[in-house]
């Protein structure tokens, strides 16, 4: 979600969490039982860490889109593990966008803010030449969101921030993606809240601006009597089936939400093919899979509103989330399954240095891209943005934008 929302234990398991032993996992090879090991400890992991500045560079941009933030990436083909990317397309998408020109490092006049937009990058070579960005424009030619909501909670000035998606191979290929619908209110300081829930989806083989798109109201957007129970579902999602490529697959869809102050992980998961099915989600209560929204359990805290859960060479299961909502590290959490229980935060990456200029900047919503990762890698983005937006956009116009770095696992 927008930057702006930020402001806004399976009990057998928990025997594992003093541990540090391994496992194992049999393997049904076809003609004879193996074994794999499988990584048991959640407190700990090797690895490097190191910018990624051709990523980062590839979203640095002069002239049309210049900066967005969110940045989502959806594998056209479904299959969403490390190395993927080399054979498909992928599409990027952003959140608050601003569209114009940048000459001689100052903002021209002109420019514009639209609260979505979307891109397409050919392979996972991050070169110029292999990627394309989209808005939509009105009939007199000025520019405006992809996705505007369209559905029947809608109300006059209702606009999109975008969530995560993914491409269902159980329902014709089509993408189906998470739209927060928000409304303005006008205070002075963080103006806007969430209304609403939506999916979007994209028909296969539509090209963008996506004007075949559908829209439907979810129930996943939860409102709750106090601070500490609103949230919304669409953070994160993790398509465990054996078409996207999961190392376990067990067929279903696992979708991410987060709410309250202190930034609670809440789970729900389904079946691909009974995605538009309300009535088929189940919601993670703790212990088990219940038919109850209302009994969503806090999976974690201390995550970010935009989230990414990758599962990892040795059986371990990574979340990836910017520490706090807009604090300035880059933490993991590792698990032993989808729902966890998670372990402690583990630093990565040290955001300083991307806004020691100015005390109003802020990094936020870190989160891998599996499928544009190397095997042995994660790629984790995180945007950088301001609380005086508007007056440091003219001086830094190239501050919102996506950073890039790669973990490199040992």
């Amino acid at each position: 979600m927008n930057f702006h929302n930020q402001i806004i234990k399976g009990a057998a398991l928990l025997l594992l969490l003093s541990t540090a032993s391994c496992s194992s996992e049999k393997i049904d090879s076809g003609e004879e039982t193996q074994q794999k090991p499988v990584n048991t400890d959640i407190n700990s992991l090797k690895f490097k860490v190191e910018e990624a500045p051709e990523w980062t560079a590839l979203f640095k941009r002069n002239s049309g889109w210049f900066g967005a933030d969110g940045i989502f990436a959806i594998p056209k083909n479904g299959v969403d593990t490390a190395g993927a990317g080399k054979s498909t397309e992928t599409m990027l998408v952003f959140s608050d966008t601003m569209i114009g020109d940048i000459k001689d490092g100052k903002l021209s006049p002109g420019y514009k803010m639209i609260h979505n937009s979307v891109a397409i990058i050919k392979g996972s070579t991050p070169s110029p030449e292999n990627i394309t960005f989209y808005w939509d424009k009105n009939a007199a030619g000025q520019h405006k969101s992809v996705f505007e909501p369209k559905t029947p909670a809608t109300k006059d000035g209702d606009y999109y921030w975008l969530g995560d998606g993914f491409v269902n191979t159980a329902k014709n290929n089509d993408t189906y993606i998470f739209g927060y619908r928000v409304r303005d209110t006008g205070a002075q300081v963080f103006g806007f809240q969430e209304v609403g829930n939506a999916l979007i989806i994209i028909p296969a083989g539509s090209k963008p601006p996506f004007k075949d798109q559908r829209q439907m109201d979810t129930p996943f957007y939860l409102a709750g009597s106090n601070p500490e129970e609103y949230g919304s579902l669409g953070a994160g999602i993790f398509v465990n089936t054996k078409e996207a490529g999961a190392p376990k697959p067990d067929g279903y869809v696992y979708v991410y939400g987060v709410r309250g102050k202190a930034k609670n992980v809440i789970l729900a998961r389904v079946l691909p093919a009974d995605i538009e099915n309300f009535g088929k989600w189940r919601y993670w209560d703790g212990a088990g899979w219940s038919e109850d929204i209302n009994k969503l359990a806090n999976i974690t805290d201390r995550a970010s509103n935009e989230l990414s859960v990758t599962p990892l060479p040795d059986g371990r299961y990574a979340m990836v989330f910017q520490t706090d909502g807009i604090g300035r590290t880059v933490g993991l959490r590792l698990g032993l399954s989808p729902q966890g229980p998670f372990g402690p935060i583990i630093n990565l990456w040290d955001c300083t240095e991307d806004i020691k200029m100015d005390k109003d900047f802020i990094v936020y919503n870190a989160k891998v891209h599996s499928n544009l990762s190397e095997p042995g890698e994660l790629l984790i983005s995180y945007n950088v943005n301001s609380f005086d937006f508007f007056k440091d956009i003219l001086v830094h116009p190239n501050l919102y934008r996506p950073r890039f770095i790669k973990v490199k696992l040992q």
